[in-house]
């Protein structure tokens, strides 16, 4: 299944996505959680019960009347892994950053989260902005000390992920959090893949294309650390919850290893796609003076 939040009429709500229609869950059954989080809480028996609603056959819409959310409104904990595909480490080498021998981790704030299709502000403190597709993996079970064999058991879908980062911000301290977490530098969507159609996440082709040019190009076998190790060495320290976001990391190709450097500037649309999920396509905006407020 893909399931999706959307907007229709002012109004978000959770859906299922097949072809070109979406199925409107708070009409086909007004008993599910009406928000994305609470319904991987409930796991595989959630699940089931949306999966009798989608059979039913009815509260359909065309997808094109909807506008698609970030799957995930606000993921408890955002996670994300730095320098872990092979080709991304020896362009980082470049930089003076060593390839890892263990899943070099870094949060996102939650507040960083936007949608498949919304705009990416150019940050009015910095013009060093850059991109990074990734896949991302939805926790969908509360767990602890997940063995990596175990690890496919306690994940509820797979997303798209673009890892925006501020480089200069990602720098200017002994952790990436700053640099990593600016307002709308996570683009999510434009749904979550439940593993039974997905299948294995390790081999999927990934995409990233700058104004229409191919920037990255990859498989997610490439992963130094893959999706279940990650699960491993993450749930070692601390509890996993549903709706946990964690993004793998990124493929080489990235516009900081460019020569000159390759920043993004307003105007620039970013797509990254990856094969069995979908695409995300955001385009970047100078920052807005409304975002300067207090309420």
């Amino acid at each position: 299944m893909k399931l999706a939040r959307f907007q229709r009429d002012g109004v978000t709500r959770v859906g299922v996505v097949e072809g070109d229609e979406v199925v409107d869950l708070g009409r086909a059954d007004a008993t599910l959680p009406a928000e994305m989080n609470d319904l991987l809480a409930e796991g595989p028996a959630g699940l089931e019960r949306v999966a009798a609603a989608v059979s039913a056959g009815g509260a359909r819409l065309p997808l094109a009347d909807v506008r698609l959310e970030s799957p995930l409104r606000r993921p408890p904990k955002i996670l994300a892994v730095g320098v872990n595909y092979a080709t991304h480490a020896e362009e980082a080498k470049q930089a003076g950053v060593e390839r890892p021998t263990v899943p070099m981790i870094f949060n996102k704030q939650s507040t960083s989260i936007t949608g498949p299709g919304d705009p990416v502000h150019l940050p009015r403190v910095s013009k060093l902005l850059d991109y990074e597709g990734e896949l991302g993996v939805v926790i969908g079970r509360r767990c602890r000390h997940v063995a990596k064999q175990d690890a496919a058991s306690v994940v509820a879908g797979y997303t798209v992920v673009n890892d925006v980062t501020v480089r200069d911000w990602q720098f200017k301290s002994p952790t990436f959090t700053m640099g990593k977490s600016f307002d709308t530098h996570c683009p999510t969507g434009p749904w979550i893949v439940t593993p039974d159609e997905l299948g294995d996440p390790h081999g999927l082709q990934l995409r990233t294309f700058v104004n229409g040019e191919l920037r990255q190009d990859a498989k997610t076998d490439g992963l130094l650390f893959d999706c279940w190790e990650i699960i491993e060495h993450l749930s070692t320290a601390f509890t996993l919850e549903p709706g946990d976001l964690i993004a793998t990391g990124t493929p080489a190709g990235v516009g900081v290893a460019m020569k000159p450097p390759a920043w993004l500037v307003a105007g620039d649309v970013v797509r990254v796609e990856i094969e069995g999920i979908g695409s995300i396509e955001n385009r970047v905006i100078d920052e807005p003076d409304d975002t300067a407020r207090i309420v």
